[in-house]
């Protein structure tokens, strides 16, 4: 099961392309999920009926049918690997030749992912099959995509999934909660920062109370205007102790918190007001695991 943002042809796609049409020969359930507004300017029109012609079961999320339609606001942002419900991927990762740097268009192009087995790909699966069935009613029962296998684990490491048709901003909530928390340092990086007053508040009184807070921001933008907009918030934060780094080799992608190395959040929610309340999107929270040292690093 795959389920992305932007898949754009090139090497990358090409490859995984290929494998997935061997799958398909093999018998296997092979599922695409793209956004169409993410792939508007990467594939060609009609795509999804191109992967079905070879046998590769596919839905365009949210076809563009005018930009003044206010539900072309909620994207399908996630990035999500599913395999046998065993392995899972999640991050910042989309299927496009710059997140593996063959292809070079603002610097060296930076950014994560994580691979979840056995239990908690569960929830990456149910968040792609909740998605597909909102399409297509094809699976009355979930439970047959369950984990069958248990590796050993340490801590607790919990996906949990972002909607804009529910009441609850999560990906927003689990950023405060990370921060509020803190008491000696939280370690942000984002390509975005354009954030509402609750988090300019959380971040501010983590810093005056001691907590070394540092945010990592692109040093080459993808955006300009959004590079500006993200450029205004560093006033006010600096103002209150607040370190922010620019990433000078190119642009970084990643979505990852850490804190008091003890928690730790990798996913696809950006800094800004999009990905905090307009998009479907999705998270790894974890606690006291053994990656939170590397994620650290």
């Amino acid at each position: 099961f795959l389920e992305y943002f932007i898949i754009d042809y090139g090497t990358m796609w090409t490859e995984i392309l290929d494998i997935l049409e061997e799958k398909v020969k093999e018998g296997l359930d092979v599922r695409v999920i793209y956004d169409d507004i993410g792939c508007v300017s990467t594939l060609r029109k009609n795509y999804d009926k191109y992967l079905e012609k070879k046998g590769i079961k596919c839905i365009c999320f949210n076809k563009l049918k005018s930009f003044l339609a206010v539900i072309m606001n909620n994207r399908d942002h996630r990035k999500i690997m599913v395999i046998d419900g065993n392995i899972s991927f999640t991050g910042g990762m989309n299927i496009a030749d710059e997140y593996i740097n063959k292809k070079k268009k603002y610097g060296h192009w930076k950014d994560n992912a994580i691979m979840l087995k056995g239990e908690a790909t569960w929830s990456l699966t149910v968040m792609f099959l909740q998605m597909w069935n909102a399409s297509r009613k094809e699976d009355k029962d979930f439970n047959k995509f369950k984990p069958t296998i248990n590796p050993p684990i340490s801590g607790y490491t919990c996906p949990y999934g972002e909607s804009p048709l529910d009441e609850e901003i999560v990906g927003e909530n689990v950023y405060l909660n990370i921060i509020n928390q803190a008491k000696k340092y939280v370690y942000i990086s984002t390509p975005y920062l354009i954030i509402d007053n609750e988090m300019v508040t959380a971040l501010t009184l983590a810093s005056k109370r001691g907590v070394d807070v540092r945010i990592i921001t692109p040093g080459i933008p993808d955006k300009k205007i959004i590079y500006s907009v993200t450029r205004s918030y560093y006033k006010c934060l600096i103002k209150e102790g607040v370190k922010i780094y620019e990433y000078e080799p190119g642009f970084i992608h990643s979505k990852i918190f850490v804190c008091d190395d003890e928690i730790s959040t990798v996913g696809t929610i950006n800094l800004d007001y999009r990905s905090l309340y307009h998009h479907f999107e999705c998270g790894i929270y974890m606690y006291k695991t053994n990656i939170i040292e590397k994620i650290n690093k």
